[in-house]
């Protein structure tokens, strides 16, 4: 899916999201030669020769932004990067479950290679960040360069609950991604501020169709995606604009599907269905309470809809400088008024559409973001590289990996 979204809270702001790309070499030469240390071993530079990222987590139809997040990756052709996945959960439990994670571990202690070799954890929180993380702590003690890419909307809030977990498992990364400037600066609180980068989800590009008066809403049917404030004003909305039409798209967990008029609850549907979807409607609204960088805007924004969501987490900033319209969470009444003036103002919808798609060129497609997110897997290996060979010959430092 992109049924719910994966990523951080971030501070309320209005401005566009800064990325700080790693300004860090490819791996091509250790530090120093280390003297008859077969495990220390340099990355060559013959163009021809691939490196692999391993990316642990889950992927495919699984519901959750994260899941979208890997499925980018895995579909993409980096330039310097082979990749593999090891799916360590996929939605079910028990027995099912049990024996996933016992497989990925297995994986893990099979990896071969280090030196040439990234592995990546996609952490949210709660259990994932006990399972992923223990698998990352054992990436990084068998000596591969070690990621963590933090996921999920209360990483800062989970940080504080459980900072002996968190700390333990960022403590065995070599970088740390985060996905806004609020779960950026929690990490530093565990780990060296310079081994954290902040890189936004991409998405993939959509096709152009032609638009119908519709407006779509992605993700967990819930309180927490404001799907009660929705209805409220799509309910006062409906009657006065008989042509447009309310889809609600995603699992119903616990806001019942009520009937609606000119608007139906659909469920959850594939991701492909999902994406056909935003690329026939014009409007696409996200009136959560709660949010890190949602997928399903991002999305909405690659296909050309004007986007109606709430002040919360990362959003301010994805939809900074016009790109979307934001009304504040819970408030019944702004939403309305939001979504009447994208139904009634053709003008000013396309306007807003196209801003939100030149947002997506610039910032969250493919093209922008997956070079920073293969330096930062570069970055990954130089600093494994650095810490075996410091290992090996105590007291060696490589000054143009220092802060």
């Amino acid at each position: 899916m992109s049924l719910a979204e994966a990523g951080d809270t971030q501070p309320i702001d209005t401005e566009p999201i800064s990325i700080v790309p790693p300004s860090i070499m490819k791996p091509s030469a250790a530090p120093a030669p280390v003297a008859s240390s077969s495990s220390v071993s340099p990355v060559p530079s013959t163009p021809a020769e691939r490196l692999l990222a391993v990316h642990i987590g889950r992927s495919g139809e699984v519901a959750g932004g994260m899941s979208q997040v890997v499925n980018g990756y895995l579909a993409h052709p980096f330039a310097d990067f082979d990749l593999r996945m090891v799916s360590s959960r996929d939605g079910s439990a028990g027995v099912r479950a049990a024996l996933l994670a016992a497989t990925a571990f297995w994986t893990v202690l099979r990896l071969a290679d280090p030196g040439r070799t990234v592995v990546i954890a996609h952490l949210s929180q709660g259990g994932s960040f006990a399972r992923e993380g223990a698998l990352l702590a054992l990436a990084h003690a068998r000596g591969f360069a070690t990621v963590a890419q933090l996921h999920g909307s209360s990483f800062a809030d989970f940080a504080q609950k459980r900072p002996g977990l968190v700390g333990r498992v960022l403590r065995a990364a070599d970088v740390v991604l985060t996905l806004s400037a609020e779960s950026r600066a929690a990490a530093a609180e565990f780990v060296p501020g310079e081994r954290v980068i902040l890189v936004p989800n991409a998405v993939a590009d959509g096709v152009r169709r032609e638009t119908e008066p519709l407006v779509v809403f992605g993700g967990a049917v819930s309180t927490r995606k404001g799907v009660d404030v929705l209805v409220a004003a799509w309910q006062r909305l409906a009657p006065e604009h008989p042509l447009w039409k309310l889809v609600i798209v995603g699992p119903i967990m616990d806001q019942p599907a009520v009937p609606l008029t000119r608007g139906e609850f659909v469920g959850a549907l594939s991701h492909e269905a999902l994406m056909k979807l935003l690329e026939r409607s014009s409007i696409a609204v996200l009136p959560s309470r709660d949010e890190a960088m949602p997928m399903f805007i991002l999305e909405a924004m690659a296909r050309s809809n004007c986007v109606v969501a709430t002040r919360v987490g990362g959003v301010p900033a994805v939809l900074a400088n016009g790109a979307g319209v934001i009304v504040e969470p819970g408030d019944i009444d702004s939403l309305e008024a939001a979504l009447r003036h994208a139904i009634t103002d053709a003008a000013w919808r396309a306007t807003k559409a196209d801003l939100a798609r030149s947002a997506f060129e610039s910032t969250y497609s493919a093209t922008a973001v997956f070079p920073l997110v293969e330096r930062s897997w570069v970055a990954a290996l130089d600093r494994r590289l650095d810490r075996v060979a410091k290992k090996h010959t105590p007291g060696l430092r490589n000054p143009s990996l220092q802060p």
